[in-house]
């Protein structure tokens, strides 16, 4: 599957700080990654650190939280990574909590119509 962009606003699930940005879509990361300076302005404080395995074999870890998340007309609450200054990524997690899929045949973000309860 090709790597592709998304228009997606984060924000603050208990205040009205939002903030559009460009991500990039990856179903091969579990959850959500976007600048530990942005996610720390907007008010968002981490609740729990994870380790992480990097591609390379590398153990990282990094502190989570929580944020609202919205793209294509869906919004929802995903745990995000506060990870590096230049990284905004958009994990399968949150991909699930907004019931988004993705096109890879057009590189895209479709709406996961009728997804199934058990």
């Amino acid at each position: 599957m090709g790597v592709f962009k998304v228009s997606l606003q984060v924000g603050n699930p208990f205040s009205q700080t939002i903030e559009t940005v460009d991500a990039m879509v990856d179903t091969g990361a579990i959850f959500s990654v976007m600048p530990s300076s942005m996610l720390r302005g907007m008010g968002i404080e981490p609740v729990e650190n994870i380790t992480f395995g990097l591609a390379n074999g590398e153990d990282v870890e990094y502190p989570t939280g929580w944020a609202l998340f919205s793209a294509e007309g869906r919004r929802g609450m995903a745990r995000v990574v506060f990870g590096p200054e230049d990284q905004y990524l958009m994990g399968a997690t949150t991909l699930e909590d907004l019931l988004l899929m993705v096109d890879p045949v057009r590189n895209r973000l479709i709406h996961f119509e009728r997804p199934p309860l058990s």
